[in-house]
């Protein structure tokens, strides 16, 4: 069999380009990773962690500002477009997760297989106390998709993870 010579992204094929997604998000994490242990490294982990937030309270509205631009989603989508937008962030392919609806108003996001808290895991390491992180992550997403949108933490280590997910987080939608 004679493969044909890639040239750019336009002879991949639907597979490859899911594939092609899922390794590009692998890089991001492994810089984001890398970045934040260089911080860690030289100035400390309270120093890095509120580093981290600092850059996440911006990429987050960036990255929410160009998944509803992608998708077409109105300003004030609502829960509707929050589940939709969070189905295209880097995590999503990366991470096993799931979305709970609970109502009109609500819904619970649960990070089921992390990446990141998974390898840690296995490496017998205490799980990276992202809560503080996550706040300003998972909140600024969800105002950047609809301004209506609050969000509450319901576990994120250093917590202790609820049966079956990493972390969780609710989203209300304020009328």
């Amino acid at each position: 069999m004679v493969l044909q010579p890639i040239k750019d992204i336009n002879d991949l094929s639907k597979e490859q380009l899911i594939e092609f997604v899922g390794s590009l998000s692998k890089r991001w994490l492994a810089h984001d990773g890398l970045w934040f242990q260089a911080v860690e490294k030289k100035y400390g982990m309270d120093a890095a962690i509120e580093a981290d937030a600092a850059a996440w309270e911006k990429f987050t509205v960036i990255e929410a500002n160009r998944i509803k631009q992608f998708l077409g989603l109105p300003e004030q989508g609502g829960l509707e477009a929050l589940e939709l937008a969070l189905k295209f962030r880097l995590y999503a392919f990366l991470n096993k997760q799931e979305i709970i609806r609970v109502g009109s108003d609500k819904l619970v996001f649960r990070m089921v297989d992390c990446r990141v808290q998974s390898a840690r895991e296995r490496k017998n390491m205490p799980f990276f106390p992202c809560k503080p992180v996550g706040l300003v992550e998972y909140s600024g997403f969800a105002r950047a998709i609809d301004s209506r949108i609050t969000t509450r933490c319901i576990c994120c280590p250093p917590d202790e993870p609820e049966q079956g997910c990493y972390c969780a987080w609710e989203f209300t939608l304020q009328e």
